[in-house]
């Protein structure tokens, strides 16, 4: 099999296969056959994002790789059309056939009806007993066991039988609920598309997905979903974007604008030029990353499943209290019945989940539950001024040489280094050349590339230096004359500046005007009305430039001319006192969204930045961080409202049965509805109406 090591870490693997590698009948073989292979824990194919996640322990990581490349449709294909292993039952099969069951053996005879029941206890009592003595652990299995056994050993087998029908009829509902909350998160990102039309010399034609390359024109029409991520070459079109971005309104697309997979051309007619497509493409990227995301568990999950298990000991010790007082065993197998675990450790992950899904629909994209707990709780953001507070496309306002160049060679120079790297500056460099038709072909030689510093090269066996301040002067050592440096300090009262060095010498300086984004102006005014008590911006301009930017949004505290180990020293600073949310979309913020609690990207900006930060503004829009801060809130909101409901509950199930009010049975059967209960409320939306853009 075909695959490309997609992410790893000590003792897990996860490999991408190409598109069609396998249907979802063969990644149930796939899966088991690699379960097979000595060292491996663990191992799950996944047919929607052609990948394999795989877990082991010890030193075999080559033999896995080789295991895989060896797996063909021999091993995993289909016979006679019919997967090798079916899909597993619906819910609607797995209720029949369990009550069909209760029903059937109703009409047994007593003496092999009890048998049956018997038969049907000793898995409950073999999970048991493998936590207790083998994990060495008290836990709900263990609880299950003992008020099953309790009745089993009182020869009450109508209560054992019904006790364990409810047991099995809860774990059904539980692993049914929290599978389809995994894969409605997925499905609602999932592309089913094998083929397209593309218009190849001249020429209109149908291919198949797997024949498609990068560069080819794409042709989608009314009411077709945008199969590849590409830039419109031709046409125009009303494409609606909610699945992407959340925009409730579709919006207009033509040539030179960016479209998405998975988006839909509602009106128009579309010739795309494909630069991603497949596992590439961005809807593909965030569906894999949902796959992945229930790892990030919240420290509330982790905190409730500790809690639930911590229970369990006090259950014990009340039912032998109740025992040792009353010498009534039903009473206190009442107390076994009862147990606040279950439905806390479904009903937390399930409110995550569903939350999760929720944010794609509004344009965030959370890698984890634990990243929306930080949310809820922090106190302070940072925001990057450059693409980030201002426009992700600055432009070129001004170019100024000095003695000896000529402007267009100052501005042909500078594309030529600035083509190499993807930053918002680095690309409004590129594009004034280009609009003036300037040829920047590649004179230089290797390129050298400073984080947040600047570029150095070699041209024409002078050394080139292209960047900030500090870059050209203080650690390059350029000197600069009195008539430069008067110049300078003119126009970085109005601009963003950047350097060109020519052979130790000042060669000119390019002026970048940097527009505020239209959404900055009362972000900050509405972060505050959430609860956030202190809002900072990084930059490395000058303190000049950001001290006008900051008085223009609001901004409560600037820290300017950063390099950036600057930042995120500062953003480890302010980690001290409260939880901190960092916003950038550069190269250079890559380490402070790192350090950050929770890091913010811009979409459009650096794929470091998207892969290091935790959260991902799929629209670009700021107003997402209001919905970021209220989805963290609402879910946690939403969690503790569950532990008050199943504390509540059946603390008064546990009064009811310990005082004979209600049976074992009964009070079985209210704790399950409690437990479907409060999963059903998890699933509840925190938002009332879908996002619209401001």
């Amino acid at each position: 099999m075909e695959f490309s090591i997609a992410h790893e870490l000590p003792g897990r693997l996860r490999l991408r296969c190409p598109r069609g590698s396998f249907t979802q009948a063969e990644s149930c073989v796939i899966g088991a056959l690699l379960k097979t292979q000595p060292g491996v824990t663990d191992a799950v194919a996944s047919h929607r994002t052609g990948s394999l996640l795989i877990h082991y322990s010890g030193n075999v990581r080559e033999s896995i790789l080789t295991a895989v490349k060896l797996l063909n449709e021999t091993f995993y294909g289909e016979i006679d059309g019919s997967p090798l292993i079916p899909e597993g039952p619906s819910l609607g099969e797995s209720l029949t056939s369990l009550f069909g069951g209760v029903i059937g053996r109703a009409l047994l005879p007593r003496t092999l009806r009890y048998g049956l029941t018997f038969l049907r206890s000793l898995p409950l009592l073999g999970r048991g007993l493998y936590s207790l003595w083998r994990k060495r652990r008290l836990n709900v299995s263990v609880l299950d066991a003992s008020a099953v056994g309790v009745s089993m050993l009182r020869r009450d087998f109508r209560t054992a039988a019904v006790i364990t029908t409810l047991l099995a009829l809860g774990d059904l509902l539980e692993s049914w609920t929290h599978k389809k909350s995994r894969e409605s998160l997925a499905d609602s990102l999932a592309l089913n598309i094998d083929k397209l039309w593309v218009r190849r010399d001249g020429q209109e034609m149908q291919i198949p997905m797997l024949d498609l390359r990068i560069g080819d024109l794409a042709v989608i029409r009314t009411g077709s979903v945008i199969p590849v991520d590409g830039v419109v070459f031709e046409g125009s079109a009303m494409v609606n974007q909610s699945a992407m971005t959340g925009e409730s309104e579709p919006v207009h697309r033509t040539p030179e604008l960016s479209v998405y997979a998975g988006t839909i051309v509602e009106e128009g007619e579309l010739v795309v030029r494909v630069t991603a497509f497949d596992s590439e493409t961005r809807i593909h990227k965030i569906a894999e990353m949902i796959n992945e995301s229930e790892e990030l568990k919240a420290d509330i999950q982790n905190r409730a499943e500790k809690m639930a298990d911590a229970i369990v000991p006090y259950s014990f010790l009340l039912a032998g209290g109740i025992y040792l007082w009353t010498r009534d065993a039903t009473r206190a197998t009442a107390a076994l019945l009862v147990d606040y675990s279950c439905a806390i450790k479904l009903s937390t992950p399930l409110a995550i989940l569903s939350a999760m899904r929720e944010g794609t629909k509004r344009g965030l994209l959370v890698k984890g539950g634990k990243f929306l707990e930080a949310l809820a709780t922090a106190d302070t953001v940072v925001f990057d001024k450059t693409g980030t507070l201002t426009v992700s496309a600055p432009s070129v306002a001004k170019v100024v040489p000095f003695e000896g160049y000529t402007r267009e060679t100052v501005l042909r120079t500078a594309a030529c280094l600035e083509e190499h790297f993807p930053h918002s500056i680095a690309r409004a460099v590129v594009k004034q050349a280009e609009k003036e038709g300037l040829s920047h072909r590649e004179e230089h030689s290797t390129v050298e590339y400073a984080v947040a510093h600047g570029i150095a090269s070699r041209l024409r066996g002078e050394k080139v230096l292209i960047g900030s301040a500090h870059f050209v002067f203080e650690d390059e050592g350029v000197t600069c004359t009195v008539e430069q440096r008067e110049v300078i300090d003119r126009e970085a009262e109005k601009h963003s500046v950047l350097f060109l060095a020519v052979g130790g010498g000042l060669a000119g300086i390019l002026c970048i005007e940097d527009p505020l984004r239209e959404d900055a102006l009362d972000i900050v005014s509405r972060l505050h009305e959430v609860g956030i008590t202190r809002v900072v911006m990084l930059t490395g301009d000058n303190f000049r430039v950001a001290k006008n930017v900051a008085e223009a949004i609001g901004i409560d505290e600037v820290r300017a001319q950063l390099l950036p180990a600057d930042k995120t020293e500062v953003v480890k600073l302010l980690k001290r006192t409260g939880k901190v949310v960092m916003v950038g979309d550069g190269v250079n913020d890559s380490p402070a969204l790192a350090a950050a609690d929770v890091g913010v990207a811009m979409c459009g900006g650096a794929d470091i930045a998207q892969e290091v930060a935790d959260v991902i503004l799929s629209e670009n829009r700021l107003h997402a961080l209001i919905d970021a801060r209220k989805l963290g809130t609402g879910v946690m909101e939403k969690i503790y409202r569950n532990y008050a409901f199943i504390v509540g509950a059946n603390s008064l199930l546990l009064a009811l049965g310990l005082s004979g009010a209600i049976t074992p049975t009964l009070s079985a059967l209210l704790h399950n509805l409690a437990t479907i209960g409060a999963s059903v409320y998890s699933l509840a939306p925190i938002f009332d109406k879908p996002s619209a853009k401001p």
